[in-house]
């Protein structure tokens, strides 16, 4: 099992948009979804996805994308406009919940944490163990205060010393454990 939380600083936590891109940058959201849990021609069945909105009117709130219960969902972003729409409304899709949660709560929950960071360990040479967990932040990085109680939970992991788009560090992450996977 793989996790991956994201903490969208300003993603909304209603359904009143016109664009992805207009509702605190849910199109971030979106993005880390689709590189989270879709491969070529199938879903990561053993992913979780978390995004963590702080965006109005109602934060903090947590969109839970399971993808062992994913149903109806394409890649395309119209369709996950209206995913995200329906389920930040209160109506339910399947393998998608929200909750009223926050980043720390969230984190307390889990084992096994790793906080994507430039200056980190290298995540090509540490023992990521059984169901490891990324913490990401957004466009804007996660907030000091919020990053460093994370820290307190887990540890600082680097894919590289150059900064990358947090779905495109997802993507990197999957094709590691993937390789790991493939050669173990």
């Amino acid at each position: 099992m793989r996790e991956f939380i994201l903490y969208s600083r300003t993603g909304r936590t209603d359904s009143r948009f016109h664009s992805l891109m207009e509702a605190g940058r849910l199109d971030v959201v979106y993005q880390c979804i689709l590189m989270s849990l879709f491969r070529s021609h199938a879903i990561r069945r053993d992913v979780t996805f978390h995004a963590l909105l702080g965006g109005a009117p109602n934060p903090p709130l947590e969109l839970v994308v399971n993808g062992g219960e994913l149903r109806d969902a394409r890649t395309d972003e119209r369709t996950w406009e209206d995913i995200l729409r329906k389920v930040l409304s209160g109506r339910a899709h399947p393998g998608i919940h929200v909750r009223k949660n926050s980043l720390q709560s969230l984190v307390k929950e889990k084992k096994n944490i790793f906080v994507l960071e430039e200056s980190g360990e290298s995540i090509k040479t540490i023992d990521l163990g059984a169901d490891p967990v990324f913490v990401l932040g957004d466009q804007v990085g996660l907030p000091k205060k919020d990053e460093e109680f994370v820290l307190r939970y887990g540890k600082k992991v680097s894919i590289g010393q150059k900064a990358y788009l947090a779905s495109a560090c997802i993507c990197i992450i999957n094709y590691i454990l993937d390789e790991r996977e493939s050669f173990s």
